[in-house]
Formats: C-alpha cells, structure tokens, sequence
C-alpha cells in the first residue's frame, strides 16, 4: 500500500493557498489511489521546536549516554523521520514569507536531518539515506520570483531534500497572488491544470 505524507506549512493552516493546492492535489491523487495511506501534518497547528543546543547535544549523544530529557528530544525527532520514511510520496504546501521558507518547516527540516540516520558521511562525501520518493512541491508566492535571483526557496528546498537522498522534486508555482485578481486567478487556474495532471 503506498503511503502519501502532507506536509502544510502556511501560517493560515489548511487556509493558506499553498495548503489548498496541496490539499487539491492529494484530493485528486487519492481519488486515483483509493487504497493508498495519506498522513496530513500541518505545521501551523502543530509546530516543532525550533533546534536549539540542548536538541543538537542530544541528536549527538550515544543511545546508552543519553539523559531522559535527551531521550525525548531524540523520541520527538524519531517520530518525525519513521513517518517520512514509511512515505512513498511527499506533497508540501510551500509559502513564500520575506523571500524564504516559513520558519515552521525549517524547524521540521533541522529535526529530520540527523547524521546516520537519514544522511551519513563516506569518504565520497555525504550521502543521502532516505531514496525513492517522489516530491511534489506546491509554491505559492504573492510576486514573481520563479527563475530570479530572489528565489531563494526552490534551490534551497531542492538541495535539502538531495542531501537526504531525495532526489525526484517536482515544483507547481502559484506567482503574483498579490498582483491583483486577474493575474492571481490566472496563476491558480495554471497550478491547479498542472496538479491535476501531475495527480492523473
């Protein structure tokens, strides 16, 4: 059975255009894949902790050396890597706020890269441990950044999910949102003609 996590990071929640073009496309794919498991994690009604040196000391401690506070910081970061792992597909609702990622999903990236455990060091350099999933990226943005230099997010994002290893990323942009309604109708029926082929 394939697995599909969600992972919304729009400070409006399930509100957040991000979240409704995510929330479209999984509504679509599940349609086609009725069998299929989907996890919904919406960082705005449930956000991580942001890292900190009491988390990093804890990541880095040996199991058998570990205090019990430690051992929670470690459970908490556990969670979040099985259930990535266990997915198959993995669809983000992706905002753009003063040109980077939202600092929700920031946290979640710190709390699933852990050395040896999605991602480990060889003599050729880092290798990613979490292969084989597909990524579909919705990215909505109230100006047009797609192909500029203020685009910090696409790369960003990219080089973050190949460094554990994930290579397959497909971006959906939804741009100048706050152009003005007819530019910003236009953008959504573009994203939304994509994701439902990309969902077929």
């Amino acid at each position: 059975m394939t697995t599909l996590l969600q992972l919304n990071s729009s400070i409006f929640s399930s509100g957040g255009q991000s979240s409704q073009l995510a929330g479209e496309f999984v509504s679509t794919w599940r349609a086609n894949n009725p069998e299929a498991q989907i996890n919904v994690r919406d960082l705005a009604n449930d956000p991580l902790p942001h890292l900190d040196a009491k988390r990093v000391s804890a990541f880095f401690t040996q199991a058998d050396d570990r205090t019990p506070e430690q051992q929670i910081y470690v459970n908490e970061s556990d969670a979040l890597i099985n259930e990535i792992k266990q997915a198959e597909i993995i669809v983000i609702g992706l905002p753009m706020y003063n040109f980077g990622i939202p600092s929700t999903l920031k946290a979640y990236f710190d709390q699933i890269a852990r050395a040896g455990v999605t991602f480990r060091y060889t003599g050729n350099g880092p290798e990613g441990l979490l292969s084989g999933k597909k990524v579909y990226i919705f990215a909505a943005r109230g100006g047009m950044y797609a192909g500029t230099a203020l685009d910090s997010q696409t790369a960003y994002v990219r080089d973050f999910l190949n460094f554990l290893g994930i290579r397959d990323v497909e971006f959906v942009y939804a741009e100048g949102l706050n152009m003005g309604d007819d530019v910003k109708d236009k953008a959504l029926a573009g994203a939304k003609e994509r994701l439902l082929k990309l969902a077929a």
